[in-house]
């Protein structure tokens, strides 16, 4: 989710509420800097600028949010892998979210455009 908040794509919008409209505040902050450092995003719309900084920092995010030795044993995901052959047993998925001795050093970044409500 926090893709769908940099990129202002958030369905769960919170409402109205004081801490929302300072985050989106801050948000527009730091993407304006961002523009101004930078003559050729000057002319960027402000949704294209959160998708251009998503793009570039998305793999960054999410290999911090997943990957670190310090959550290596906490949960992200629902139950998807199945360990028998029935396909009945399920379990979580483990090493930075990759079923078995698959390449766990690829950074899951393409959950980022499953739309929201189904993740």
């Amino acid at each position: 989710d926090i893709g769908d908040i940099i990129r202002g794509k958030d369905l769960y919008l919170g409402g109205n509420n004081k801490r929302r409209q300072q985050l989106e505040k801050n948000l527009k902050t730091i993407f304006e800097k961002i523009k101004g450092n930078n003559r050729k995003l000057s002319t960027l719309e402000d949704e294209e600028i959160r998708e251009y900084w998503w793009e570039l920092n998305r793999e960054t995010i999410w290999e911090a949010m997943t990957c670190s030795e310090d959550l290596k044993n906490s949960s992200y995901f629902h139950a998807t892998c199945s360990n028998s052959g029935d396909g009945k047993s399920q379990y979580q998925t483990q090493k930075q979210c990759r079923c078995g001795d698959g390449d766990v050093t690829i950074v899951p970044t393409y959950f980022d455009y499953v739309p929201q409500y189904l993740r």
